[in-house]
């Protein structure tokens, strides 16, 4: 059993380019967002992917609609959404500060921890629905980093440290794949830690 996932950030948002950590706030892609996922439409192989997951985040959805509207049936998924900054959703970004809160959540908000255990779930759902299948998600920063960490079975600390915003190594799609072998000793590591 195996599921092969295609990992695509949501577009540039005003909140992105006002600085503003979005959270679990819906965000406005902006018009530069809108553009690059026009250009973006170029570059993918629309022809491998089965289905289309995104975050039910408005920024989310808006992506997700805009880049495959018409060609994919796309499902709106909660466990996809950005981790909750809690009291910092809406404020200054540079408040953010992952290495601080992989474990402590943010002030009435989640750690990342929290967000790994969403994405582990959503995870085995797409391996006990969707096997042999190639599924596209259109999500955010946290979710991406727990499938950094859940599928390569590395620490978080590695998974911010190698993260694409930080290294400005930019993807037209990142490529993830999880299997029922992998992913079950992935999670029995992760519930004896």
């Amino acid at each position: 059993m195996s599921v092969k996932i295609i990992y695509f950030v949501h577009g540039t948002t005003k909140d992105n380019l006002e600085h503003k950590a979005t959270g679990w706030l819906h965000g406005e892609l902006s018009q530069k967002g809108i553009e690059r996922i026009e250009k973006l439409k170029e570059q993918v192989n629309y022809d491998e992917i089965d289905l289309v997951f995104c975050s039910d985040l408005e920024r989310a959805i808006d992506s997700a609609e805009r880049l495959f509207l018409g060609s994919k049936k796309i499902l709106h998924d909660k466990r996809i959404r950005e981790c909750n900054y809690g009291d910092f959703n809406g404020q200054d970004s540079s408040l953010i500060k992952y290495e601080e809160h992989i474990e402590n959540k943010f002030p009435n908000g989640e750690s990342l921890k929290d967000v790994e255990v969403r994405v582990r779930d959503f995870c085995e759902y797409l391996l006990k629905n969707y096997d042999g299948k190639t599924i596209a998600l259109v999500s955010h920063r946290a979710p991406q980093l727990a499938l950094e960490v859940i599928t390569k079975n590395i620490s978080w600390e590695e998974a911010i440290n190698n993260d694409w915003r930080k290294t400005k190594n930019w993807k037209p799609g990142w490529r993830y794949e999880i299997s029922l072998d992998n992913f079950a000793k992935l999670y029995n590591e992760y519930k004896a830690n």
